[in-house]
Parts: C-alpha cells; sequence; structure tokens
C-alpha cells in the first residue's frame, strides 16, 4: 500500500485541529441586522436617490429656461410711450365756410 506523503499527514492534523475548533454553535444562522444601522442605510439610501432626482430636476428646469429663451417667436416689449406737451385746440369765431360744388369762373 502507499504510505501518505509527510505533507499530506500535515494537511490531515492541520484540517481535523481546525474541525474540532468549531462547535454547532458557530454553525448557527447569524441574526438578521436591526438597530440603528439598518435604518441610517436606509436613509442614507434614500438621501441619495432624493439628491439625484433633485438634481435631475433642476437640470431639466435650467435646459427648459435656456431654450424658451433663445425662441425667436417671442415678441419684444413695446418701448415705453413719449411724454409730449398738450396743443392748443383752436378757437373759432363762427361758422366755418361749406366749400362751393361750382367753381367761380371770370
Amino acid at each position: 500500500m502507499n504510505t501518505p506523503a509527510p505533507i499530506e499527514e500535515r494537511l490531515r492534523a492541520a484540517l481535523e485541529a481546525r474541525g474540532q475548533l468549531i462547535s454547532s454553535h458557530d454553525l448557527s444562522p447569524a441574526r438578521p441586522p436591526a438597530g440603528r444601522t439598518w435604518g441610517t442605510r436606509r436613509v442614507r439610501r434614500m438621501l441619495t436617490i432624493g439628491t439625484a432626482v433633485t438634481a435631475a430636476a433642476a437640470a431639466a428646469a435650467a435646459l427648459a429656461l435656456l431654450l424658451s429663451s433663445t425662441t425667436p417667436h417671442r415678441p419684444h416689449p413695446a418701448p415705453p410711450a413719449q411724454h409730449s406737451s398738450p396743443t392748443p385746440a383752436p378757437t373759432s369765431t363762427g361758422p366755418a365756410p361749406l366749400p362751393s360744388a361750382v367753381p367761380s369762373g371770370p
């Protein structure tokens, strides 16, 4: 029969010693996370998502403002009216002469 090599004997001894250190308690499933760390992760995630959404909305608003200010179809506002002094009304001394339909000749 084949005798095991010295390295194989050492590996078997190391694995057996390690196996004796592990108990059934070590093999039980871990408890689920609880406490502040679980809530903090959720809050951080929501803040990150909220920040990204806010940044995207701000970028969209800025783009809309830039595009709307360059459209040529918007009319320019009319200039303010000039201030003028009132003109005096003509005075009449009598009825105005009527134009004659027949021209007077020589």
